[in-house]
């Protein structure tokens, strides 16, 4: 499950008040608490490593990259905190399987294939335009989309010193158009939370 920054203090005293008495264990990356009647939750750290508190360290705003990538295009903006201070969005046409056999089929597969890598080096480019000139400043790069198509964007040599900061679950995101990216903002602050309950 995945919970709003601002509603993390209000999950924990839940937790608490539903389980009993509960015990923290900490490192880096994660937050565990054992309930009294023996349920446990797995906090994922977002932003790693955890400084201070987990609410502080959740609710803190930060200077992230986002890149989001599908092989119809690419979505790439930085946020001051909520603020989206730059962005970009590339739309490249790649058209789907061919049902047809045979020749046609081979001819369909090698255009769609020089699509595809048209389709990512334009992803790669925005990616550069937009991201590069932010990264010595930029705590953080979130991807979303389609992994496949967001490992070969980041593949691209010029995008070395991108790769380093990528951090958090992929989020899963429609075809990356303005809107969406503006909207990502919520999902990058997520915190995801595994609870067990006692058998």
């Amino acid at each position: 499950m995945s919970v709003a920054p601002e509603r993390l203090q209000g999950w924990l005293d839940g937790f608490a008040s539903r389980h009993g008495h509960v015990t923290r264990t900490a490192d880096a990356t994660g937050v565990r608490l054992v309930a009294e009647d023996g349920s446990t939750a797995d906090v994922e750290v977002p932003f790693p490593p955890l400084t201070g508190g987990l609410v502080e360290h959740v609710l803190r705003d930060r200077r992230v990259g986002v890149l989001l990538v599908r092989l119809g295009g690419c979505a790439c903006g930085v946020f001051d905190g909520p603020r989206l201070t730059a962005s970009k969005v590339t739309v490249r046409p790649v058209h789907g399987r061919s049902a047809a056999g045979g020749q046609s089929q081979q001819r369909f597969a090698r255009r769609r294939e020089g699509q595809v890598r048209v389709a990512l080096q334009a992803s790669a480019d925005t990616a550069a335009r937009v991201l590069l000139p932010a990264s010595p400043t930029l705590e953080a790069l979130v991807t979303g989309g389609e992994r496949t198509a967001v490992d070969a964007v980041l593949a691209d040599r010029r995008l070395g010193p991108l790769r380093p900061l990528v951090t958090g679950r992929l989020l899963d995101v429609p075809d990356p158009r303005q809107a969406v990216l503006e909207a990502s903002y919520d999902g990058l602050r997520a915190v995801w939370i595994r609870v067990v309950d006692p058998a």
